[in-house]
């Protein structure tokens, strides 16, 4: 199931833009201090690292992500998510803009 939205979120007015305007973000906290961010990446190859763990959901678009230490590119559509273990890194390829939620666990 794809999350369609959040109430009585506290939003971050300004984007964190990556890469040369590939990857908008904007941050948000959840009433009970949980924080998320929402954003989208334009067609691209890309390697974004990580500090905490993530769980990227997809809610619209497809990408290709590959995980630290794998060969493999999996592919990951809009209702699909898929975890990034904290001080890693993971390689993701759009053909198509990928419009996602980051989970920091």
């Amino acid at each position: 199931m794809t999350t369609t939205s959040f109430p009585n979120v506290t939003l971050s007015t300004t984007a964190n833009v990556y890469f040369d305007g590939k990857c908008v973000s904007h941050g948000f906290t959840l009433p009970d201090g949980t924080k998320k961010s929402a954003g989208v990446i334009l067609p691209s190859s890309l390697v974004f690292n990580t500090g905490a763990a993530e769980i990227m959901e997809c809610v619209a678009g497809s990408c290709e992500y590959k995980l630290a230490g794998s060969e493999a590119w999996v592919k990951s559509s809009a209702g699909e998510q898929f975890s990034v273990p904290a001080n890693s890194k993971f390689d993701i390829r759009c053909s198509e803009p990928y419009h996602y939620i980051c989970h920091f666990a």
